[in-house]
């Protein structure tokens, strides 16, 4: 066998999005053998010490920091792969770029748009490869909807829908900040649901459909105050629990979003439908190997939804893994995005999202809460 060039990563985070990530770099070679590249999980940072060695131990780290400009300044790391929470995205992959290193950062960009154009600035400046893990887009299924709408079945768009729906923080005993609470701290996360879950669908839905023009907006905090961790103290509750919009896309389809984390059964309920001209589309996480589909084309005798169970190996992704028939998960995203960086490497070519497409959605974003804030309707990518 020949020998592989290395990706040396240097990953920075241990919470949940670090372990999906260093599963994907460990797994990656044995589905993907004919790969150039390798990754080699050199390093893991994060302040606490003995819990940053004991994921490094888990996991197969080479080596720790407790400091992450320790780690950007290493020789011996190529890629800085950034888990943290939102508030620390943009110095830690500006200094990345700067200092030459590729960076892989997690969603959503930053906190703001303000925020993410010097991170997209810096890695143009300095030339390196970047990507941000939107890792849904690499759901087999989501990427054979990718090829439907692109080959043209669907005919004109009309209508895109799409909802994430979890239920976890109905308790208003729930304190925010800290931790593992980050995501219900404004100032860590930026927003609630609108960075966090709407992040997602508005991501895949710009893929699918095309970009956003403007929106309209309503958003809602259910429990006002909560404890904060860090203090100790009573305080006000900044992010938005709940985010309902609607907005149009520039080829003239309209668009309807939902998000909450207060629709009680649901976990990470994450469906989106398509209707066009000739036929419709439809997706849930929960049953994500499979991909409904409705042709209108179809005789009338047997038209009707189809389920079509994306397994086979001349569907996305799925000639890496078993046989057709035998289902892959969540997990297997986070394989593949990594695959896609890696043969970017090979090919020259970028690994979708970049940082500049990652912060059309931040652009969304922030015109939704702009909207919400102002009720009335709001431009994507306007300066307020």
């Amino acid at each position: 066998m020949e020998d592989k060039k290395t990706l040396r990563i240097g990953l920075i985070g241990y919470g949940f999005m670090g372990r999906t990530h260093s599963n994907a770099y460990k797994r990656l070679g044995d589905f993907f053998p004919e790969l150039a590249y390798r990754p080699v999980l050199k390093a893991v940072c994060a302040r606490n010490e003995e819990r940053v060695k004991a994921f490094a131990d888990q996991w197969g780290y080479e080596s720790i920091e407790t400091d992450w400009k320790t780690l950007i300044a290493r020789d011996d790391i190529d890629a800085i792969d950034i888990c943290t929470p939102n508030n620390m995205h943009a110095e830690i992959a500006i200094a990345a770029a700067e200092a030459g290193k590729m960076v892989l950062c997690e969603k959503p960009l930053a906190r703001t748009v303000a925020e993410a154009q010097p991170m997209v600035d810096a890695v143009e400046k300095a030339g390196v490869k970047n990507t941000v893990w939107y890792n849904y887009r690499r759901v087999p299924a989501v990427t054979l909807a990718k090829q439907l709408v692109d080959s043209g079945k669907l005919g004109k768009i009309f209508h895109y829908r799409a909802n994430f729906l979890q239920d976890w923080t109905i308790n208003p005993e729930l304190p925010q900040g800290g931790e593992a609470l980050w995501r219900l701290d404004n100032d860590a996360a930026g927003s609630g649901v609108t960075g966090d879950l709407l992040a997602h669908c508005i991501d895949t839905a710009m893929w699918l459909n095309g970009g956003i023009k403007d929106v309209s907006a309503v958003t809602e905090t259910f429990v006002k105050e909560r404890l904060h961790q860090s203090t100790g103290e009573v305080q006000k509750v900044g992010i938005d629990d709940a985010c309902i919009f609607h907005c149009h896309f520039d080829n003239g389809s309209l668009g309807l979003f939902e998000s909450t984390r207060y629709a009680r059964g649901h976990k990470a309920l994450y469906t989106f439908e398509i209707n066009g001209e000739h036929a419709s589309i439809r997706w849930d996480l929960h049953d994500l190997t499979r991909l409904e589909y409705f042709d209108h084309r179809d005789d009338s005798v047997v038209r009707g939804w189809r389920s079509i169970h994306v397994t086979d190996g001349d569907q996305p992704y799925m000639d890496k893994w078993w046989v057709p028939g035998l289902s892959i998960g969540y997990e297997h995203t986070f394989v593949h995005q990594v695959a896609d960086f890696l043969k970017s490497l090979e090919t020259g070519e970028s690994c979708s999202p970049t940082f500049k497409e990652a912060q059309e959605t931040q652009k969304v974003c922030e015109a939704v809460l702009k909207s919400a804030e102002s009720r009335s309707w709001k431009e994507t990518g306007v300066d307020w």
